[in-house]
């Protein structure tokens, strides 16, 4: 019998969902996974009726009901030590900048969505977007920098909770295609090619149409 359950929505979209799955993937946590596709207009009825807050990622393990995916993944962190450096310096970097991505850029939420099958090269880019796309390239340039010369993740060789909060990051990137640095390039490079990223586009692009959002799929004027 499983150990718990992770309830999720669909992987086309959910930038929240996706970091959560890599976190309770990285560690192997014995859960159910149970996907509850989005209903437009929201709220989805299914995710309002299992989860404490009406979003997802929602975990159930061992006892614990665990709801935001930082929450998930400092869970996950605690069940398998590992996710994080082991340095305090740059654990503390690692945990600075994956706080900031969890509270922050809405500029870059709002004009460049998360959708794993669109090609929206060139749109998206409002004032307001580039500016967070210059704070995510510095945050990643500063941590590869500092803790990350044994490369090619954020602080090393290793995949780490940091590169899982930022892998919707780079899914956007892939998606809008904005200008980055060759630096920033080769580190969405690497990510996308992770196995369990790989394994997320995969099972994305397997959702059938239907769940299909109209708002999500259709690109902006300019």
């Amino acid at each position: 019998m499983p150990e718990g359950r992770l309830y999720i929505t669909n992987r086309r979209y959910s930038s929240w969902s996706m970091r959560a799955w890599l976190a309770v993937r990285m560690v192997r946590l014995d859960v159910e996974e149970v996907l509850i596709p989005l209903v437009r207009p929201g709220p989805t009825p299914g995710i309002l009726a299992v989860s404490p807050n009406g979003t997802v990622p929602y975990l159930e393990h061992h006892g614990a009901r665990i709801w935001e995916s930082l929450a998930i993944v400092a869970w996950c962190a605690d069940q398998a030590p590992g996710l994080w450096p082991v340095d305090r310096v740059a654990r503390a970097a690692a945990w600075s900048s994956a706080a900031e991505m969890h509270g922050g850029f809405q500029g870059l939420r709002r004009s460049m969505w998360m959708n794993l099958g669109a090609d929206f090269a060139g749109l998206g880019r409002t004032p307001e977007a580039l500016a967070d796309i210059a704070r995510i390239e510095a945050r990643w340039a500063d941590l590869q920098t500092r803790f990350g010369s044994s490369g090619p993740f954020l602080c090393g060789a290793a995949f780490g909770a940091v590169d899982a909060m930022f892998a919707p990051v780079v899914a956007r990137f892939l998606t809008w295609k904005p200008e980055l640095s060759a630096a920033s390039r080769a580190y969405c490079a690497a990510v996308r090619a992770h196995p369990l990223v790989a394994e997320w586009y995969e099972r994305a692009a397997a959702e059938p149409p239907e769940w299909q959002v109209p708002e999500y799929e259709t690109p902006p004027a300019v």
